[in-house]
Formats: C-alpha cells, sequence, structure tokens
C-alpha cells in the first residue's frame, strides 16, 4: 500500500464530537490552551500470517516472518510523523499473529528488559543484549521518527532461582504476552505484561498484576492494558482509580454483537471511565477483527470495516485534549476547559432539558412504576447470558423491566419508516457471566431483534432502520456503567445526555438520531462480585 493511498484512507475516517447542547457546563466550554492538546496515532494491521503457527520455527526464519509486519509498522510510523503524531500505537499480536502453541512460539521471543530495572536503548546500544533484533528495529523507528511508539510482543523471562513452584511454569520460563513502550529517542520505557489471558496457549499469566504507566513530555501519564484486560479489575479499574486518565489498548478484539462490538465497547469505555482510550486492533476477516479508533470523553475518530471492505490496514490520527490530572493542574486548565463529564447531581434526572422532548411526565423511581399490563417479558439468550426482556408495542411509550431487584426504564418515541417491519426490545441482565470468561454484570439494553420472533431478541444484528427518540436508565450498584449508542453499519452515535445520581441510577438520553438503532446500551461492570 503506497503512502498515498493511506493518507486518502485516513481522510475517510469517521469522525464525530460529542454534542453539548444538553450540558450546562459545556455550554461556555473554551479551547483548552497551547500545550493542552497532543497528536495521536493508531494503526488497525492486517498481519502478515504464519501459514502453520503449530510448526515450531528456527530464530531466523521467524526473524524472517515478522520482517513483513516490520516493513509495514516502518511504513506507517513514518506517515503517522508526517501528520504530526507524537506516539504511535500498534495492535496486540500485530507482529507473528496468533494460534501458536508453548513451544512453536519459542523462535519469535525475545528477553524484554524491565526498564524499571536498567536503561537500556536497544537502538543506539544493540549489543547490549543478545535475540532482540525486534526490540532493536522497534526502538529505531521511534528514534527515527520522534515519536513515542507502543507494540505488542511476545517476552520470555527466566524464572528467578527461589521462584516456588506452584508460580514457575515446569519448563522454568515465562512466557508473556507484551507491551513495550519506546520514547522518541529510542529508549525502552515501559514493559507490560497482560493480565487476563483469553485462550492463549503461548503465553503465561503474570503471577501478580501489573500496574504499568508511563510519563510523556507532551500528555503526561498514560496507563497499559491489552485486549481482555479491559473488562477485568485488574490492571484497569486499579489504573483508574490511581487516577489515570489516559489508556493506551493495543487488542486482537474479535467483534461480539450485540454489546460488545469493538468500536462499540472501545467508545463506552472512553465515555464511562472519563479517560481518553488510544485503540490499535488487528484486521482479520476470518477471526471478525475490526475497530480502531482515538476516543476521548466527548469524542471518538475511529475505523469499523464493512462487509466487502478490502482486507487492509488503516491508520487513524487526532488532535487529543490532554487529560493527565497533574499536567492540567499544572496549567491551570479546568475540567470544564477540556472535556464536559457527567453530572453527579442527586436532585435531578437529566431527563430532558427541552420543554418538549417528550409529552409523558419524567420518569419516576423504579419502584413506583409497575410494567405495562400489555407487556410479557419473556427469556432470550444474549451473548450467552439469560436477559429478561420486555418487547416495546407501540410507537411511543414506556418500559420497565427486571432481573431480580435490578431494574431498568424506558421512554421512547419510535420513528419506523413506512413500511419497516423491526421488532425492538428492553432488556436486564444481572449475574455473573461465565462463557469464555467470568465477571459480574448489570446491564440495561435496547436491542433491534434479529427477526420478528420473540427468540431472536439478542441476537446479531448489524443493520437497523427504526430511529427512536429515548431516555434509557438503570438502578445500578456500580459506579462503572459503560454508555454506547450503535447505529446502522456498525456506526457510533453520541448520547446527547449522560448523568450518574447519588441513588446509583444512570440516565441516558438521545434523540435525533442519524439512522436505524442497532442498540442502546447501559453497561455495568459489578467488579466487586467477579470472584463470588
Amino acid at each position: 500500500m503506497s503512502p498515498g493511498e493511506e493518507q486518502t484512507m485516513f481522510r475517510l475516517v469517521v469522525v464525530f464530537a460529542g454534542l453539548a447542547s444538553t450540558s450546562s457546563s459545556a455550554a461556555g466550554r473554551t479551547e483548552p490552551g497551547a500545550g493542552s492538546w497532543f497528536v495521536a496515532a493508531v494503526y488497525e494491521h492486517s498481519v502478515v500470517l504464519n501459514p502453520e503457527p503449530r510448526v515450531p520455527l528456527s530464530r531466523p526464519a521467524a526473524l524472517r516472518h515478522m520482517h513483513n509486519n516490520l516493513l509495514v509498522y516502518e511504513q506507517q510510523a513514518a506517515l503517522a510523523a508526517q501528520q504530526g503524531a507524537q506516539i504511535l500505537v500498534f495492535p496486540e499480536d500485530g507482529l507473528q499473529g496468533f494460534n501458536f502453541s508453548r513451544s512453536s512460539i519459542s523462535g519469535y521471543l525475545e528477553t524484554i528488559p524491565d526498564p524499571k530495572q536498567e536503561s537500556w536503548n536497544p537502538c543506539t546500544e544493540p549489543g547490549k543484549h543478545n535475540n532482540t533484533e525486534v526490540l532493536q528495529r522497534l526502538s529505531c523507528m521511534a528514534r527515527r521518527y520522534n515519536l513515542y511508539l507502543v507494540a505488542n510482543m511476545a517476552d520470555l523471562q527466566l524464572c528467578p532461582p527461589k521462584t516456588g513452584p506452584s508460580s514457575c511454569p515446569s519448563d522454568g520460563r515465562w512466557q508473556f504476552n507484551t507491551n513495550v513502550v519506546f520514547r522518541s529517542d529510542g529508549l525502552l520505557v515501559a514493559r507490560y505484561h497482560k493480565h487476563n489471558l483469553y485462550f492463549e496457549e503461548a503465553f503465561d499469566k503474570p503471577p501478580r498484576p501489573e500496574i504499568t504507566t508511563f510519563d510523556t513530555p507532551f500528555a503526561g501519564t498514560f496507563g497499559l492494558i491489552t485486549c481482555f484486560d479491559i473488562l477485568f479489575q485488574e490492571p484497569t479499574l486499579t489504573l483508574l482509580e490511581k487516577g489515570v486518565r489516559q489508556m493506551i489498548f493495543p487488542t486482537a478484539w474479535m467483534n461480539q454483537l450485540p454489546l460488545l462490538d469493538t468500536i462499540q465497547f472501545q467508545r463506552a469505555f472512553s465515555s464511562g471511565a472519563n479517560v481518553t482510550l488510544l485503540a490499535a486492533n488487528i484486521r482479520s476477516d476470518r477471526l471478525i477483527m475490526t475497530g480502531s479508533g482515538i476516543y476521548t470523553p466527548t469524542s471518538a475518530t475511529y475505523h469499523h470495516a464493512q462487509r466487502g471492505d478490502p482486507e487492509e490496514g488503516r491508520l487513524l490520527v487526532a488532535r487529543v485534549p490532554v487529560l493527565d490530572p497533574v499536567r492540567m493542574e499544572h496549567r491551570g486548565i479546568t475540567e470544564e476547559e477540556v472535556v464536559w463529564g457527567q453530572s453527579t447531581s442527586s436532585t435531578t434526572s437529566g431527563y430532558c432539558h427541552e420543554e418538549n422532548c417528550f409529552e409523558t411526565a419524567p420518569p419516576e423511581t423504579a419502584s413506583s412504576v409497575p410494567p405495562s399490563s400489555s407487556s410479557t417479558t419473556f427469556i432470550s439468550s444474549m451473548m450467552y447470558d439469560p436477559y429478561t426482556f420486555v418487547l416495546l408495542n407501540e410507537t411511543q411509550g414506556e418500559a420497565r423491566v427486571c432481573s431480580g431487584t435490578f431494574c431498568c426504564r424506558l421512554q421512547y418515541r419510535w420513528l419506523a419508516p413506512g413500511g419497516s417491519r423491526e421488532l425492538y426490545a428492553l432488556g436486564a441482565f444481572a449475574g455473573t457471566h461465565t462463557v469464555n470468561g467470568r465477571y459480574a454484570l448489570q446491564v440495561c439494553a435496547l436491542v433491534r431483534c434479529a427477526g420478528m420472533e420473540v427468540t431472536s431478541c439478542g441476537q446479531e444484528v448489524e443493520e437497523a432502520e427504526s430511529k427512536m427518540d429515548f431516555l434509557l436508565e438503570g438502578w445500578f450498584g456500580t459506579r462503572y456503567v459503560y454508555p454506547s449508542v450503535l447505529v446502522n453499519g456498525l456506526v457510533l452515535e453520541q448520547p446527547e445526555h449522560l448523568e450518574t445520581s447519588a441513588d446509583g441510577r444512570v440516565t441516558m438520553k438521545h434523540s435525533k438520531m442519524e439512522d436505524g438503532l442497532v442498540t442502546a446500551c447501559l453497561y455495568g461492570r459489578m467488579y466487586h462480585l467477579d470472584q463470588e
């Protein structure tokens, strides 16, 4: 792919910014001053794969394979630098691919020194550590293009002599899925071992969670997580609770509709956690992998390939406000100058800041509103969990559904085009998800059903024609609730208003949709219940 082609694709990237019409803090927002922005880049990579990942390769053969992907990285680093990028993120598994066994990945492993223990610039000191050709290439790439560079690779660490048998693998070494970060002069400044593995036979879970951050002169502190980590307490929640507001997220994420499409959850996490997220994914049709972006709490620059699109990489570059608390305080920047956040008022519902938003009265408390007598609940599987659903039977009205004591409430006006036959349902789930991972949830979801049968509610859907004005709210037992609105063709829309109340109520309001509604979701993570 030529540089000209890549730049053309970049210009086609979807960009949206949150509308501030319902936010009092945004109404008087001023643009941050000089030095309060930085330029970020992420690259969605179509990996040159090893056709036989279960067959061990010699070190020279593995290097020849990775060279093909490093050539692409080099091209994209040059393009990112031309567009002013100060930091560039590559995806998980982007150098070697996936589906290796513990033994067959051996040729790809390099021993990555701990930057906390020693200072090393692989580009200028290549002879300091043996068998570190990939580290040297990445370091020189960062140095050549004068940018911070984040990549994911395979790390080999020998167990210390005093390591107990319970924590050390039987072969005496750990193999880690690892993010590395290089400073703009090539210095290795961070190393993070992925904690939450997802069917990764080649790699070990580190003995303890690693809380890894690095500092930059242009934006302050960033935290490192990888793929499946984003759903779990360690290290993600710990980073958030330490005040980290800018996250780096290499991933090889398989799209899972209707609630965990890549861009859907990336956007939801950024908004719900009130952080910047730099997310770089793999591009693979066979594995249903696509979706990368640069997200702030109020904006998103993202790419999501559509069916039939060429299977090729995509570079995204965007100007991003600095959210690091220390740098914001040092420069005298207020939160309102950078981002309009969620209200924490316990006295207003955030239901409607326009006189005629809906003709009916504002929502009352959950316990005071019984389910409609004409609506019958039913159970249907969504994302392998048993959701309790209620159908939307009118063109406008209210619906309420509960999963145990957890309740969701919807007020809506359905704007269906003439002749359209689509079925929508409001679903609630409170419990522990146990398929391909174990984690506790509380979820309110308005979904378009795949067909006209109730059994199709919760199935994967990518297209929709019906638009809705709606207010969706739930009474959550966690403050970690991630909101999303996904519309026809897997396009994101920014909710008009989000609010969290002191009683646990989370409200999402949206109207004037650009396209048909696929899913509107409030995805609550009950981290404290994961071990029960």
